[in-house]
């Protein structure tokens, strides 16, 4: 399968089976794409025939002349030949029997207090209450979760644990305890903890950054950018914005964190469409981590992001990448999540297919002990899954998790962004379609955009 397309004056092409991408001269990329009608995916290296040489060259000879039509067949050619343009799917074949699969839990998104000082307009656990009650977990279903992930660990060693909410430092003693309890159990059982955890950062002190650059492998913090843009969808309770009061906090806690990973995350809704403006505001108020995550809401929600919004959302894409690109030519670079992009390795071929690894790899926990796929399925009872006491029960579901794959979702079979996404988000395609193996399909053209520029901020990168 083959993808092309131009940005920002690259003409990029990409063999989505083998990963390989090109950036090419405009004879070159026209060649490729009149070659496509003739040049199925190949089980290995083949000759263009040469009618497709003759087809080709007739297109185009008079646009660039025979001489450069020839050197471009060449180069397809020697590309064919190195497995690099026109090649198998090979990873169709690895997915056999995903039920089959031996289920090893990984991660867990530890919900440790289903309760906010905040109330942001936009948020999907209604302020911290997830369909149900206020609670904060206690440090003996906390215990019992990670005791759990020890046990279904099997041979992996290095496990997750995120510190989720609502707001973690309502609940910060128990963090505490639970950090501690993990670190006990690290040699006895030959695993290596990695926590995390996700703030709005009201409640962040000096006590807690320092703890957290001893012990938190990350820190995600919560902030939507401009001030009136955060202010808006970020208040208090009380209607009072809360910008002032975070942003001294996150900036004290970002340049104490060094080397270790952090980053800003914001959302930005149908009210600020112009997000680069926010991306960019993280920068020059000092962060060099940061992700800019579109809104995910009902379409009758006043915030919410519509199909009529796309076409100014994906120039927005296009506008941030070409000052990404100018900043970090200037040596004010930053790391926007979504312009990351391994084009050499990339994730593992299970990751490739099925994600993220919700409701079988990764599990999320209430503050009672019930297991749910991941934090968005919190609070609807059809995706209960059990509970630290007696473990997962609701085997049924969780095998229809096992299935959720690139190859299980008609629109993912022939979508070039397949092996980046990897099928996107089960959550987004079950509240919008009934399903998790369909797709949200907003979401879906936006992440099709962030791809694109993100290779094509490689191709310019690389010309330095």
């Amino acid at each position: 399968m083959i993808h092309q397309y131009m940005n920002n004056g690259f003409h990029i092409i990409m063999d989505v089976n083998s990963g390989s991408v090109h950036s090419v001269d405009p004879v070159m990329y026209d060649a490729v794409a009149i070659a496509q009608d003739f040049i199925p995916e190949m089980d290995k290296p083949e000759k263009i025939s040469e009618h497709a040489k003759k087809e080709i060259l007739s297109r185009l000879k008079e646009a660039y002349g025979e001489a450069e039509v020839m050197e471009a067949l060449e180069e397809i050619q020697y590309l064919i030949d190195a497995g690099e343009l026109f090649t198998k799917d090979v990873y169709h074949d690895y997915v056999v029997d995903f039920k089959k699969r031996k289920t090893v839990v990984k991660a867990l998104c530890l919900h440790i207090a289903h309760d906010c000082n905040l109330a942001c307009q936009y948020c999907f656990a209604e302020e911290g209450e997830y369909h149900g009650r206020r609670a904060l977990m206690s440090f003996e279903v906390g215990k019992k979760a990670l005791d759990f992930l020890i046990a279904n660990s099997g041979n992996r060693r290095n496990l997750e644990v995120d510190f989720f909410g609502g707001e973690p430092l309502m609940n910060w003693d128990v963090v505490k305890q639970l950090v501690a309890y993990g670190r006990s159990k690290e040699k006895e059982y030959n695993k290596n903890f990695r926590f995390t955890m996700t703030t709005n950062g009201v409640l962040l002190n000096d006590e807690i950054m320092e703890f957290c650059n001893k012990e938190m492998s990350n820190v995600v913090l919560s902030l939507d950018g401009r001030k009136e843009v955060n202010d808006k969808m970020r208040p208090f309770r009380n209607g009072k914005g809360s910008y002032d009061l975070i942003v001294p906090k996150f900036q004290k806690f970002a340049k104490l964190r060094g080397t270790r990973d952090y980053y800003i995350r914001g959302t930005f809704t149908r009210g600020n469409m112009d997000f680069a403006k926010d991306v960019l505001e993280f920068a020059d108020l000092g962060f060099e981590s940061m992700s800019i995550e579109p809104v995910v809401a009902q379409p009758e929600e006043y915030y919410a992001i519509k199909e009529e919004d796309l076409p100014q959302i994906l120039d927005e894409y296009d506008k941030l990448a070409v000052e990404y690109i100018k900043r970090r030519k200037e040596g004010k670079g930053f790391n926007f999540f979504h312009f990351n992009i391994d084009l050499q390795q990339g994730p593992c071929v299970a990751k490739r297919l099925a994600g993220c690894g919700s409701g079988t790899e990764y599990l999320a926990v209430t503050p009672w002990g019930d297991f749910y796929p991941c934090h968005q399925f919190v609070g609807q009872e059809k995706f209960l899954l059990g509970n630290v006491d007696i473990g997962l029960t609701n085997t049924e579901v969780r095998d229809e998790f096992k299935l959720c794959n690139v190859y299980a979702k008609d629109k993912c079979r022939d979508c070039f962004a397949r092996f980046y996404c990897s099928g996107g988000c089960a959550a987004n395609s079950f509240n919008f379609h009934g399903s998790i193996t369909d797709a949200y399909d907003i979401g879906c053209e936006m992440q099709k955009k962030r791809i694109e520029c993100a290779i094509m901020i490689k191709a310019a990168l690389a010309e330095e």
